[in-house]
């Protein structure tokens, strides 16, 4: 009798958190980057009533086991490293990378391990300065901080291998030598989300948790190309994540009804001694 409460409290408890996830996927369908996640369900050890016997040829048949499942628990909660879809700004500071790779970001300019994103929202600050919507500074191929002289780039195009193109007055072209940084994952989902659009490189994401900085746009490294101009959105697919939330409430209610029909038929048992 209580084998099914229990059963019915751990799926609850599973599909409260798949809720959550929806929840968290559905709010940030329009975040600049954002991938969704996804959660995954795993049985929990089953109860033996009676085991396996074997079969002896013309005296006895073989049985199979007798078995209780005891319920369900998370196995995990990924996160869907699938391409966004893209959207054209024509704002020069606007990157996505069309395939593999993550931008690095620094809270300081004095180096430290970087964070890792696939928001290529920039802007350009007074100083020159290429950062992101929280300050942090954008990540050249050499792990240093982006930085465009003010008196000498008054405008600039960003190449597909991400090196950034000064546009001179006359409508002459230099290249700066400076390219966007960018690393690959081997694990993408071995990644920490911090907030931010940002992610915390791990040792399950990289060996030893190693951040190495490269170019776009190189087949020896797998990096995609930069596509400027444009934005990656988010990759959540509303029809799937309503689809998913219906099974998620369905779920949450029938696993409610087990607790409710056990514990009514529970209470039946003990009224039997009066």
């Amino acid at each position: 009798m209580l084998r099914s409460m229990y059963s019915g409290v751990s799926g609850m408890r599973g599909f409260q958190t798949k809720l959550d996830v929806i929840g968290n996927n559905i709010a940030n369908v329009n975040t600049v980057g954002f991938k969704a996640g996804r959660v995954m369900f795993k049985d929990i050890l089953s109860q033996t009533v009676s085991g396996v016997t074997r079969p002896e040829e013309g005296t006895t048949g073989g049985v199979n086991a007798k078995q209780v499942g005891l319920g369900v628990a998370i196995a995990s909660i990924d996160t869907i490293h699938t391409p966004g879809s893209a959207m054209t700004t024509n704002v020069p500071t606007d990157v996505r990378i069309d395939g593999d790779g993550f931008f690095a970001v620094a809270p300081n300019a004095d180096g430290g391990t970087p964070y890792l994103t696939r928001a290529g929202d920039f802007k350009v600050d007074a100083a020159g300065q290429m950062v992101n919507g929280d300050g942090m500074f954008v990540l050249d191929s050499n792990g240093a901080p982006i930085v465009l002289d003010p008196a000498e780039v008054k405008a600039f195009s960003i190449a597909q291998d991400g090196g950034i193109i000064a546009v001179n007055a006359d409508g002459t072209t230099t290249a700066t030598g400076i390219q966007l940084g960018i690393v690959k994952v081997t694990n993408p989902n071995g990644l920490e989300k911090i907030g931010g659009n940002l992610y915390r490189m791990t040792p399950n994401a990289n060996v030893d948790g190693e951040v190495t900085l490269t170019t776009a746009n190189d087949p020896e490294a797998g990096t995609g190309a930069i596509i400027a101009g444009q934005l990656e959105m988010s990759n959540v697919d509303l029809t799937s994540e309503f689809t998913e939330m219906i099974v998620a409430q369905r779920g949450f209610q029938a696993n409610s009804r087990i607790i409710t029909t056990s514990d009514e038929i529970l209470q039946e048992v003990v009224n039997l001694k009066h």
